[in-house]
């Protein structure tokens, strides 16, 4: 399989929303009769930090997260459990120790390659390439940057973030229910099961998914209420 070289050591960092903005500059859609852009927008935990970040000037009327990671914290923790270790952070840490080999020649311009490569948790990745390469003091500090537990106050963009109660990634005890309950701009749809992305429906469950289901029903409500969406974001703004 052919794969695209990298250029630069710097993958893709959820503390860093400077990706959602460059992407909003770029016209997707045909603005609509009165000549804001509208866009609904797809991400997890860049896009939250994208929206605290940028408060009541995000250029999005809504924004819905699927199986977001609240705090990365516990999340690591979470995946450090035995069970979950075997089944999700190995071959993780595997794909990401394989993907920093691909791309040796130009990761190990900056940082020693044979020190990552022994990393065998996403954890020790982190502290040993991630934090590095994008300068954190440490990876306790990256984790502190990416989580967007500690500011879901800072959202102005209505957005809805749906979660399981069981996802390995993101425990049910991380959740900040508290923080969302004070912020009506941040929407919380919270179920007993569903795992990471899964959200499987009936005994046999084929094609549609409930995942699937809350995406077009809020995508087809988010244009169709615009107006008090909109409304919704200002009247945060101005408290």
């Amino acid at each position: 399989m052919d794969y695209l070289s990298l250029v630069k050591p710097l993958p893709h960092l959820t503390a860093d929303s400077t990706g959602v903005s460059s992407v909003l500059s770029v016209p997707c859609f045909p603005p609509p009769p009165h000549g804001d852009p509208s866009h609904i927008f797809l991400l997890r935990m860049t896009l939250l930090n994208y929206l605290a970040a940028r408060g009541s000037s995000s250029q999005l009327v809504a924004a819905l997260t699927l199986s977001v990671v609240w705090n990365t914290f516990e999340s690591a923790l979470s995946l450090e459990e035995p069970l979950n270790y075997l089944i999700f952070n190995r071959n993780l840490t595997k794909g990401l120790r394989n993907t920093v080999q691909r791309h040796r020649a130009v990761i190990e311009k900056v940082l020693d390659v044979d020190h990552v490569l022994q990393a065998r948790s996403i954890r020790e990745f982190d502290a040993r390439y991630t934090a590095v390469v994008f300068g954190f003091r440490s990876c306790e500090d990256y984790y502190h940057h990416a989580s967007p537990d500690h500011k879901v106050s800072q959202i102005r963009t209505p957005v809805l973030c749906l979660n399981a109660a069981d996802d390995p990634f993101s425990p049910n005890h991380a959740i900040p229910v508290a923080q969302v309950s004070c912020n009506p701009c941040v929407a919380l749809l919270l179920t007993s099961h569903g795992g990471h992305i899964g959200f499987l429906e009936g005994l046999f469950p084929r094609q549609q998914n409930y995942m699937d289901r809350v995406f077009r029903q809020f995508v087809g409500s988010a244009f169709q209420h615009r107006e008090e969406l909109s409304i919704l974001g200002q009247d945060r703004a101005a408290s």
